[in-house]
């Protein structure tokens, strides 16, 4: 017993999903929780994705509410994909570690997304955003680098 519940704590850990570029949750593979990335630009708001409306980017499913959003998308992930992966941006910054990032709790600075853990930390992260961008950007290559 003690080792299947110690076996339960290293699959559900938090350095579980810190391997990963993309925060996706324990039991999916959806980016962002499937909500459509593209949205929070052309929308100026978080839309849930439809499984027909579907792509793989960087070993992640990214859901979109529409074609045409689909199509944006894959056409310049980069520019629509949340930073950090979409993990907490506060928490990249200011803690160098990884947690879950929120689709609704989100900024667009300077035409890039960033999403956070929750209403209260994004009040945290909206206390100093450059600076919390400055030092996250400095942050995230080396947690990529330190895959857990």
């Amino acid at each position: 017993m003690k080792k299947l519940f110690c076996l339960f704590i290293l699959l559900f850990s938090h350095a579980t999903f810190a391997s990963d570029a993309v925060y996706t949750g324990f039991f999916s593979n959806k980016a962002i929780d499937g909500y459509d990335s593209v949205s929070y630009f052309t929308a100026d708001k978080p839309l849930k994705g439809h499984s027909e409306f579907v792509t793989s980017y960087m070993d992640a499913d990214w859901y979109f509410s529409s074609q045409e959003n689909l199509d944006l998308f894959s056409a310049n992930p980069t520019k629509y994909a949340p930073q950090y992966g979409g993990f907490c941006a506060w928490a990249v910054a200011e803690k160098n570690d990884r947690a879950p990032g929120d689709p609704n709790q989100f900024s667009i600075v300077a035409g890039k997304l960033y999403l956070n853990y929750d209403a209260q930390v994004k009040g945290l992260w909206e206390e100093d955003i450059q600076g919390f961008i400055t030092q996250g950007d400095k942050n995230w290559p080396k947690l990529l680098k330190n895959k857990r």
